[in-house]
């Protein structure tokens, strides 16, 4: 199902920049550099580059961050994080893509919202959600 797009996946993350608009489709090509474990966007496609993109959407401002909602269209190597970092909104924690510092747990501010699916022998639609982890930044966005 997730070979064939036959799902969708819901992610909310905490950002430290605005967006540069409330909502856009971003597409870039992603290189994966497995020594670094980091994969890089690029605007135009460069040699062993994947296409990627995702869509997002600003939901709320908060005192000293940005949440965003954001549909992965395609599923690439840390997709999220390297085109969020991309348009200057490098996750809160995320170090190895922008961000200024830690969280102090070593986490960072990414959470798996909800999955969409449909079941394979009932055929019906199946919609899982998780609660962000308990956090004063996460609990302010709910």
């Amino acid at each position: 199902m997730f070979s064939e797009r036959e799902t969708e996946k819901i992610y909310w993350a905490i950002v430290k920049n605005p967006p540069p608009k409330m909502e856009d489709t971003l597409t870039h090509f992603l290189k994966r550099n497995p020594k670094q474990n980091k994969s890089y966007a690029h605007i135009k496609e460069v040699p062993d580059s994947k296409k990627a993109i995702l869509h997002y959407k600003l939901l709320k401002n908060l005192d000293n961050y940005y949440l965003l909602q954001v549909r992965l269209e395609t599923g690439r190597h840390h997709q999220i994080r390297s085109q969020l970092s991309a348009i200057d909104c490098p996750i809160k924690g995320d170090l190895k893509y922008g961000f200024d510092r830690s969280n102090p747990d070593g986490s960072i501010h990414l959470h798996a919202k909800r999955l969409t699916l449909i079941h394979p022998v009932q055929k019906e639609k199946i919609c899982l959600e998780a609660t962000p982890p308990i956090d004063v930044v996460w609990n302010a966005c709910i």
